[in-house]
């Protein structure tokens, strides 16, 4: 499996196969490309004839001192401005749209991928530079289709307008002005090589600020606590400074470049002030000629210099579009059966038959693991930390895939299961409550419109937490910041545990999850949980061995394998692991 972990890399400034991909997302919108190339061409040509105004006013009007032909060609030339300003900003307006609708549409086929890919997938990529996927090189790709793509034609065409004038009105003095085009290109080439060179730096430095950040913010409090702020700040610092350096070498060339192509143009110039003033003083060139050719030039080298932003433009969005092209790639997700079978109503029987699990290659997490748990029952796993446990409830609800045996519910092997069946039959709890950012009534029913205010008020009744959250000025409406951090460890583990219930899950998994509460809501969530599990099938992985005396089923686990099953009296009889921990912690609470 790829990782997202390769910025560094630039690519060609064209890609002939990136570019074909990339051009699938303005099929949709073909007839505003189209229509933003013909605008675009249409500026060029409304840009190009305006010298040729200035020939005929000095070489015809002025020169035949006929005023009346000179306001024609005036208001000739002002028309001409006029129409043009209005055809650009049409031409504007439509290239940003253009823009904007295909990045949003990038951007949602991303993320509807990233919610497709595994766990496994997120184990081995930094969310930093997941986020500057969709964020940071989305945005690049705009910048090429909003003002890459249709423009190029316009600078192009724009080039081919003014030679075209150029050589039409004087061959020689046309020749004269593009005899320095030779060490401009030579001054792009070396520019382009620099500039890759520097971008490909700030690239890279952006991807490690994304992914220093995102962790540091995160785990602020444990900076906080083990006083690493300082030590924090150094390695940020560090990595800003690359990221300044970076930017600052590429500024550098940039300050080299745009300065010595206006050198190239003055020069240019200067040509045509010395060949054609002479020619003028002669006769054989006229006045007008020459002014329109000192405006032929100066316009020459600007689509010139766009050119070489152009370049730049589409050097970075292959660089992105190849980064962004790998994550759509992936296929680290896991396969949806091509026929699915029919999972609408269950029982919950659960089954594990010689089921052999490993994170990595051959290191195996479960080995050879086998368990039936009955329509209804309650089994607790145990045993110590890495021992499996979570592992089970991750491959139950196919957040990973097996590697040998099966795992059948209702007797269907899950792998024969849409995802979204399985997964709206279980619910789990974790020890680690995540909420997202919004009110309490969204973080219970996490958007279903299906669950109805009155089923998540009952859900927070049952829990205990109802009294909680009825003391609050908005009640339900309450508001809840990024990651519940105005609620107490406690209180969120309450309202994850109501959320469970709110979907009414055949299966409920609860994973450590009374281990983060006080006495006395343990008491609450226990009550609660004898009512609940009647006619439900609940897997609970517990550390205090007291919340699960009553379970039908105790498995012990140990370094991935089942090494004791059957009930608290059984297994202490027994005198085994089971016993062995059991007396561990009531000696822990007798020191207690």
């Amino acid at each position: 499996m790829s990782t997202i972990q390769d910025d560094e890399i630039l690519g060609k400034a064209y890609d002939a196969q990136l570019m074909r991909r990339l051009v699938i997302y303005l099929r949709p919108y073909k007839w505003q490309v189209l229509l933003a190339i013909v605008l675009a061409l249409a500026v060029s040509g409304l840009e190009a004839v305006r010298p040729y105004f200035t020939k005929i006013a000095v070489d015809v009007d002025i020169a035949n001192k006929d005023a009346e032909g000179l306001l024609k060609t005036t208001l000739l030339f002002l028309s001409l401005l006029v129409v043009r300003g209005v055809v650009q900003y049409y031409n504007a307006y439509i290239t940003q749209k253009i823009g904007q609708e295909t990045i949003f549409d990038l951007r949602m086929e991303l993320f509807r991928h990233l919610q497709k890919l595994s766990l496994k997938f997120y184990d081995k990529n930094p969310i930093g530079r997941l986020i500057t996927r969709v964020t940071s090189d989305v945005e690049v790709l705009n910048e090429m289709f909003s003002s890459g793509i249709v423009m190029v034609f316009s600078d192009v065409f724009m080039i081919i307008g003014i030679v075209w004038f150029m050589f039409s009105m004087n061959i020689p003095l046309a020749l004269l002005s593009l005899s320095v085009l030779p060490f401009l290109i030579y001054g792009t080439f070396l520019f382009r090589k620099k500039a890759r060179e520097a971008y490909r730096e700030v690239r890279l430095y952006i991807a490690r600020i994304n992914t220093f950040m995102q962790e540091h913010i995160t785990g602020m409090l444990v900076d906080q606590i083990f006083n690493r702020e300082k030590k924090a700040y150094s390695e940020f610092e560090g990595h800003n400074a690359g990221h300044r350096e970076a930017n600052i070498k590429s500024i550098f060339y940039y300050a080299i470049f745009y300065p010595g192509v206006d050198l190239v143009g003055a020069v240019s110039v200067g040509l045509i002030i010395w060949y054609a003033g002479g020619n003028a003083l002669q006769g054989t060139v006229t006045i007008g000629t020459v002014m329109a050719f000192l405006q032929f030039n100066e316009m020459f080298w600007r689509p010139i210099r766009d050119l070489s932003e152009k370049y730049n433009i589409m050097q970075t969005a292959m660089a992105s579009s190849e980064r962004i092209f790998k994550l759509l790639d992936d296929t680290s997700f896991i396969a949806e059966p091509d026929h699915p079978k029919q999972f609408d109503t269950i029982n919950g029987k659960i089954e594990f038959r010689n089921v052999w699990f490993a994170y990595n290659n051959e290191e195996w997490v479960l080995k050879n693991v086998s368990f039936t748990i009955n329509p209804g029952e309650t089994a607790a796993f145990v045993g110590h930390t890495g021992a499996g446990k979570t592992t089970i409830i991750n491959l139950l609800s196919r957040f990973y895939e097996i590697q040998k045996g099966e795992i059948l519910i209702d007797e269907i092997n899950i792998r024969d299961v849409a995802l979204s069946d399985l997964r709206r039959h279980i619910a789990v709890v974790l020890q680690d409550v995540f909420l997202f950012s919004g009110d309490i009534k969204g973080n219970v029913n996490l958007g279903n419109e299906t669950i109805s205010l009155e089923r998540i008020k009952e859900a927070c009744r049952i829990v205990g937490v109802d009294r909680f959250i009825e003391s609050m000025p908005k009640q339900y409406d309450e508001e809840v910041k990024e990651r519940g951090s105005t609620l107490s460890v406690g209180q969120k583990q309450l309202l994850s545990f109501a959320r469970a219930l709110a979907f009414e899950p055949r299966i409920l998994v609860l994973d450590e999850a009374t281990s983060s509460v006080d006495t006395e809501t343990e008491i609450l969530i226990q009550t609660a949980i004898q009512k609940l599990l009647t006619n439900r099938t609940a897997i609970v992985i517990a550390h205090r061995l007291s919340t699960i005396q009553n379970a039908n089923k105790i498995v012990v686990m140990h370094k991935g394998e089942i090494r004791e099953m059957g009930t608290h009296q059984e297994l202490l009889t027994q005198k085994g692991v089971y016993h062995k921990l059991y007396l561990l912690q009531y000696k822990e609470q007798e020191v207690a």
